[in-house]
């Protein structure tokens, strides 16, 4: 009952706080197909925080219940953000459990703003259960899927000197090819982000695969780096 209640509350919150002439924009800039409410990001968060301090759920498997209705029964973009949202409790943080659904919410939400929501919390997981996570991140690399590809490269975003710089050498050298250009975006991203922490193992990286990688993932990989 507890999880109705709580799924039902983020909606109507949501619905209550829509802005139409904002949700028209944000739906033609993110090229989607589902409706927007115009909601901002930071306040779907808020009304999710919110709610879940209103409405606790029971157990980790009471939040995965309620995380995976409002992603699969999603009439609007907000409530997939919410979703997600949800997914950051503190029960659920290290929860293997919860792979599974991070793996659902990249393949059928296939787009950026929603696989990026989730590859930090895959990133999560991975601190939490490196021998577990660490292979499924080397094959998810190869996955056929290019959403899944790009959360493999983006998990360690932010994990600084706890990344895994085999792991992320691996995941990244496995998508060299890969024309795509979310694909490419995430190399350059992955490896700027880890040039805050260790830019002399960024600047090697990029010189040791001058002839692999793209010139738009060499160019945001050193972005942040001085030249020489």
């Amino acid at each position: 009952m507890t999880n109705n209640v709580l799924v039902h509350a983020i909606r109507s919150t949501l619905r209550s706080s829509a802005d139409s002439e904002r949700g028209i924009g944000a739906q033609a800039y993110m090229k989607s197909e589902m409706p927007s409410l115009g909601v901002r990001v930071p306040e779907v968060r808020k009304i999710v925080k919110e709610a879940a301090k209103q409405y606790p759920v029971a157990s980790p498997d009471d939040l995965r219940k309620a995380v995976l209705e409002l992603w699969r029964e999603a009439g609007v973009r907000e409530e997939r953000y919410a979703a997600i949202d949800l997914t950051g409790l503190q029960m659920v943080k290290d929860d293997l459990q919860m792979l599974p659904i991070y793996e659902e919410i990249i393949r059928t939400g296939a787009w950026w703003d929603l696989v990026d929501g989730v590859a930090h919390r895959i990133g999560g997981l991975l601190l939490a259960n490196p021998a577990t996570l660490t292979p499924v991140l080397r094959q998810w690399s190869t996955d056929g899927d290019i959403w899944v590809r790009r959360a493999a490269i983006t998990a360690q975003l932010g994990a600084k000197a706890k990344t895994d710089t085999d792991l992320l050498a691996a995941v990244i050298s496995s998508n060299f090819s890969d024309n795509e250009f979310f694909i490419r975006k995430a190399i350059g991203w992955a490896l700027r982000e880890y040039s805050k922490t260790d830019p002399a193992w960024v600047r090697a990286f990029v010189s040791n695969n001058a002839g692999a990688l793209s010139p738009l993932s060499t160019r945001e990989a050193l972005r942040l780096l001085p030249d020489g």
